[in-house]
């Protein structure tokens, strides 16, 4: 009998490309305020805004201060007049509007295993922006919910944000969970947190300093078939009605 009914998902660099999203607004929210988006000035931005979503995975950081800050900080570090509140809403506006998938199969492994378990996404973020980017990618179409960390009020690694969605999608035996994502610190360790086994989607083979240890580790999405599926089940790949039986 199949281990796994329910399946949680990160977002950003596990079902959609956050990096391509992210590199395309930050350069029309800079060339549409005058900066030259070339490397260093990008860099300078994401040094900045990947130590402050470090301090809000820690607790150390309320969301409202990192999007107040965190152009705010830029703006200053590069020496250049503005409006860091400003910029953020409209480079939030922007990445709303690149629902780049992580890679190719993503929407093909999420219609497999929607036949046999119970998918939704957990992902930190801004509701708006990531609802319209798993929305216009064809993601949510095979998701039972979406949780968002701004609506859910908690980040991951928090186990707030898994129980709120746990107790949504109506699942009370947690030994049936699987929580994939590329984040050690983000989506593997709040899965530890919140008492799941945990699947670490590392496609670039980065090494494990070893201070999280997930349950299973993959290079691909398809790589799930046979965690989730029993024999048959990945032998009737492309059926439909294949969910499991309890």
């Amino acid at each position: 009998m199949a281990k796994y009914y329910c399946i949680l998902f990160d977002a950003d660099n596990t079902l959609l490309n956050f990096d391509a999203a992210e590199s395309k607004a930050l350069a029309e929210t800079l060339v549409n305020y005058g900066i030259e988006p070339d490397a260093e000035t990008v860099q300078t931005y994401r040094t900045i805004n990947e130590g402050l979503w470090r301090q809000l995975e820690k607790g150390q950081l309320r969301r409202e201060k990192l999007m107040s800050e965190r152009f705010t900080r830029f703006l200053k570090a590069i020496d250049a007049a503005g409006d860091g509140a400003e910029m953020n809403r409209y480079y939030l506006e922007q990445l709303s509007l690149h629902p780049d998938l992580a890679s190719p199969e993503v929407l093909d492994v999420l219609r497999e295993l929607s036949e046999v378990a119970t998918l939704a996404v957990v992902t930190n973020g801004f509701q708006k922006v990531q609802s319209r980017r798993l929305a216009e990618s064809g993601v949510e179409n095979f998701l039972e919910d979406v949780f968002v960390s701004e609506k859910m009020d908690a980040e991951k690694p928090n186990r707030k944000i898994f129980d709120a969605a746990l107790r949504a999608l109506g699942v009370e035996n947690r030994e049936h969970v699987l929580m994939v994502g590329d984040s050690l610190t983000g989506d593997v360790q709040g899965g530890i947190n919140a008492g799941l086994d945990t699947c670490w989607f590392n496609p670039h083979h980065q090494e494990n300093p070893g201070k999280i240890l997930p349950t299973y580790e993959i290079s691909g999405l398809e790589e799930l078939y046979p965690l989730v599926m029993e024999e048959e089940e990945i032998a009737n790949i492309g059926q439909k009605n294949r969910r499991h039986q309890c």
